[in-house]
């Protein structure tokens, strides 16, 4: 795994953020998965929480414990000091593994109340809407917005489509959506402005399974279109 540079910066007073570029870019995202799993692994005394998201990572920290148990020392400088030494690390390091994750999604317009529209709008027919969006396999960037959100691209050009104007109050849960170049699945009934094309009955967080999310940043997922019968059955089982 190749090395880069990067700026590391503080995010409010208990948090700090080391930034690998402004991009989604699968090779960033790749380091910092990278420096999200070694950071896990490396269990830092006071740290609360370790964020990856497309080109940035964020170690959140309990300011009062460290400063208690360290009060001469900036705090801030040691989690610093903890980001750079994991970034040196990175030149040193093979490509992070991946799981490839196969989810069903039914493209039945009775599920996916903008797949007919999105298709006219980029001249294609529905069929075909289906064949470009279960035709790739997609990355997961991170998660965030809702528990168990995954932000994953990217979709073919042909149906790379803006979010819509007026975003709805409430999308069913399981719905997946394309907002520009990305696609992701809802995990909850909420609001939501993504262009909606299917639905897959696998449920995406569960807070009682050991790993509640269901996909999480660098994993591989792909699609693949079951019917509304066949959803219908998955959903009960």
């Amino acid at each position: 795994m190749s090395n880069s540079t990067c700026h590391i910066y503080p995010c409010g007073d208990h948090a700090v953020t080391i930034e690998l570029g402004n991009e989604i870019n699968i090779a960033i995202n790749q380091k910092i998965i990278f420096l999200f799993r070694y950071l896990k692994e490396l269990n830092i005394y006071g740290v609360r929480d370790v964020i990856p998201a497309y080109h940035t990572l964020t170690l959140v920290y309990d300011l009062a414990l460290l400063k208690k148990q360290n009060p001469k020392d900036s705090v801030y400088e040691e989690m610093k000091a903890h980001l750079q030494k994991a970034f040196e690390l990175m030149k040193d390091a093979t490509a992070v593994a991946t799981k490839l994750v196969e989810i069903p999604v039914c493209y039945d317009p009775s599920l996916a109340p903008d797949i007919i529209s999105l298709a006219a709008l980029h001249e294609l027919s529905v069929e075909e809407v289906v064949q470009l969006h279960t035709g790739k396999i997609y990355r997961v960037y991170m998660t965030g917005f809702l528990p168990g959100f995954a932000y994953m691209g990217a979709v073919d050009d042909k149906i790379n489509t803006h979010r819509k104007q007026q975003p709805r109050t409430m999308v069913p849960a399981g719905s997946v959506g394309i907002a520009g170049e990305q696609t992701g699945i809802y995990p909850f009934d909420s609001p939501g402005g993504w262009q909606l094309i299917g639905q897959t009955p696998v449920i995406m967080f569960d807070a009682m399974r050991e790993e509640p999310c269901y996909l999480r940043a660098g994993d591989e997922v792909r699609f693949y279109a079951v019917t509304l019968a066949e959803f219908t059955k998955l959903k009960k089982s």
